[in-house]
């Protein structure tokens, strides 16, 4: 016969508590055999008074705690600023952040906006280029992911910044082309205006769980929602928000050259040690083990078990920002870790993105 269990359960003393429900579940390991025991607990409703009551020991799992969706946050402002009646910002900084031998030009420009474009964290704005199009009509906006934490790159909420890689190529008749808005932005001088609309997005928001894992997969550019999430994570001081989960970021570009705020990510793992992970992948100077060039989904492969096993948990989150390509890549790795457990990946990422957990803004 197994002996009986007490266990003494305190709960804080507090004038707006109430009397705890007679009835009481305790999670006991497969081993405890079903039994009904006494179990004491201090009922701060009763000025400290211990009473006793009956409780089944049980070997059900805990029922999970609701989720609050990110969505549904009442402080999120989404298009204040519309292309009809935009606001106009001036550029305050422009710095190109790619090396003289990197593929392409990358830049990192602040806005300012005096507060009055309030934004998120994971959220965009769009930008009208002056100038008009072949019809003579003003050129549409493009949007671009906000590439700074909430309180701006100056700390003092009033500035936007964003990360823009200046894009040309040559068409199939030979002739080069220069993107509109891309060239206008890395172009801009200090004091130059600028129109913005938005602030838009909720799918990129960060969660709100401070002690979730948030894995982070980006490409280029695509890293710019994902600096925003690090900055308010490790750089910065909130009276109501300290991280203490996992940030784990996947960094994707050509050359080593092409890094994006490579000096900025290091700080923050030499900052933040036990809390962010850091891993690059350069396609055209690293190699797995097998020779294949190191994209993304190559870096990935090799923690697949472990992000697998993360995958798993009620509280990790994924966010993809960057090239299309690479979200065909993950599931393939993934697609035979989860079927060892029997599981279909497909489905189970459908369940992930049901659940604001597999989050993708790619292009």
């Amino acid at each position: 016969m197994a002996a009986a269990v007490t266990a003494a359960v305190s709960f804080p003393s507090s004038p707006k508590s109430t009397s705890l429900s007679s009835r009481t579940t305790l999670i006991a390991p497969e081993r405890i055999t079903l039994k009904k025991v006494p179990v004491y607990y201090r009922d701060a409703s009763a000025s400290g008074r211990v009473v006793s009551i009956r409780a089944q020991v049980t070997t059900e799992a805990p029922a999970k705690v609701q989720k609050v969706s990110k969505k549904d946050d009442e402080g999120v402002v989404v298009n204040k600023f519309k292309p009809k009646n935009p606001y106009t910002g001036r550029c305050l900084l422009n710095t190109k952040i790619t090396g003289d031998d990197a593929p392409g030009e990358t830049w990192h420009m602040v806005f300012s906006t005096e507060g009055e474009v309030p934004y998120r964290e994971g959220q965009s704005i769009g930008v009208i280029p002056d100038g008009i199009d072949k019809n003579g009509k003003p050129h549409k906006l493009r949007l671009y992911s906000i590439a700074s934490s909430a309180i701006g790159d100056f700390g003092d909420s009033k500035t936007v910044s964003l990360c823009v890689k200046r894009l040309v190529y040559t068409n199939e008749q030979g002739d080069i082309v220069k993107g509109v808005c891309s060239n206008f932005l890395c172009d801009l001088k200090p004091g130059a205006e600028v129109q913005i609309t938005g602030p838009v997005g909720k799918e990129m928001l960060m969660p709100k769980d401070p002690n979730a894992t948030i894995i982070m997969l980006g490409t280029g550019t695509g890293i710019a929602p994902f600096r925003s999430f690090l900055w308010k994570m490790f750089f910065e001081k909130h009276d109501d928000y300290k991280f203490n989960g996992l940030a784990w970021l996947f960094l994707g570009v050509p050359t080593s050259s092409s890094l994006l705020y490579k000096e900025e990510f290091e700080k923050m793992k030499e900052k933040a040690p036990d809390n962010f992970r850091l891993d690059f992948a350069v396609s055209r100077e690293q190699t797995n083990d097998k020779g294949e060039k190191m994209y993304i989904q190559t870096r990935m492969a090799e923690y697949a078990e472990e992000l697998w096993e993360l995958l798993k948990k009620d509280n990790t989150y994924v966010y993809m920002c960057g090239l299309k390509g690479m979200e065909k890549g993950i599931d393939e790795i993934m697609v035979s870790l989860a079927a060892k457990d029997g599981i279909d990946w497909l489905e189970y990422k459908r369940s992930l993105k049901k659940a604001e957990q597999w989050n993708v803004e790619v292009y």
